[in-house]
């Protein structure tokens, strides 16, 4: 590989599996040190193995965390930098989601989405901005949603999580620019990950029928593998992006241009 984050660390949420975990990868091949963050402690323990055998580069620390327990996060995050040696980038991929239509939506589950996507993220970048700053070149990438950007039924209250992302990057964008801090979002389209996989399997539709006719219309009209938006997302944290700042990057094969 290319080495484009060679001496650079980084903290990923959401790292345990699909586009999380294929970032992780990613980010070790091209020498970062990387730390992972995931609710699930046993699946994030068996991915960090896996990817600490199978690493060529970089270094990888994992530790269980709810980025919706505030004080929580905030300890994980300083236990990983010292891990690491401080943060220069910080991965915003954990997400909750819930399923309905609004009009159903019940208050209960309204708080446990905005808690996890919106409060959880803020959680986040409040307790990693002091290394960012620290980092004099940091960048925080935040992983948003095609679906922020265009209409779809029965995933309402995701969706609208996912579109405030977006104005939270572009105010943390204003507001950490004098850090030299960059902070931008990467809205994926249909991304067949082990969690959509496992989804599918529930409602008895197989692995072949979902790749067949699951995915969202787009004018590649397929889903995307987890590495086709870690490779997005590694350009938007490396220094080959070092322009761009508050912008999101929409990688969703052309879903939003239809």
């Amino acid at each position: 590989m290319s080495d484009r984050l060679s001496g650079r660390t980084a903290i990923i949420t959401g790292a345990a599996r699909g586009i999380g975990y294929a970032t992780a990868h990613l980010f070790l091949r091209e020498g970062a040190r990387v730390g992972l963050i995931d609710s699930n402690a046993a699946s994030l323990m068996d991915s960090s193995a896996n990817l600490a055998r199978d690493r060529t580069a970089g270094s990888v620390f994992a530790r269980p965390a709810d980025i919706a327990d505030a004080a929580g996060i905030a300890a994980t995050i300083e236990a990983l930098a010292n891990d690491l040696g401080g943060v220069d980038i910080l991965i915003n991929n954990a997400a909750a989601r819930a399923y309905g239509t609004i009009a159903d939506a019940t208050p209960e589950s309204w708080d446990a989405i905005l808690q996890t996507n919106i409060t959880g993220l803020a959680n986040c970048c409040r307790g990693a901005l002091p290394f960012l700053r620290n980092s004099g070149n940091g960048s925080i990438v935040i992983v948003s949603s095609a679906f922020a950007l265009t209409g779809r039924s029965n995933l309402g209250q995701y969706d609208a999580t996912k579109a405030a992302l977006l104005a939270m990057t572009r105010v943390l964008a204003c507001e950490e620019a004098a850090h030299g801090i960059r902070v931008n979002a990467v809205c994926p389209g249909s991304t067949l990950t082990p969690w959509t996989a496992g989804r599918a399997g529930a409602r008895g539709m197989s692995l072949e029928e979902l790749k067949a006719s699951g995915a969202a219309a787009s004018l590649l009209n397929r889903w995307a593998a987890p590495e086709e938006i870690a490779y997005p997302i590694l350009f938007m944290a490396s220094n080959e992006a070092s322009f761009i700042t508050g912008a999101s990057l929409v990688v969703d094969g052309g879903l939003t241009a239809i």
